[in-house]
């Protein structure tokens, strides 16, 4: 999961701000960016939207960065 650990590095961040403003743990961060541990879904959702991207580059499958457009509201 490398993205995990790129995008902490484009922004300029360490684990430890990661972990104070998102509330996981560093060495749970740490894990995640080794490929010691998945993400659950809940801090995938989480760290997604703290760095404004994709869970899917997060999770290595795509190179875009760009977060996906927000859900639009369906009425019928």
């Amino acid at each position: 999961m490398k993205n995990i650990k790129l995008i902490r590095v484009i922004k300029d961040y360490t684990q430890l701000k990661v972990q104070m403003d998102t509330g996981i743990s560093q060495s749970t961060l740490s894990k995640y960016e080794s490929g010691d541990m998945i993400p659950t879904a809940d801090n995938l959702v989480l760290l997604a939207d703290y760095y404004k991207t994709s869970i899917d580059f997060l999770m290595d499958r795509t190179d875009e960065r760009r977060p996906y457009p927000p859900k639009r509201e369906h009425t019928e």
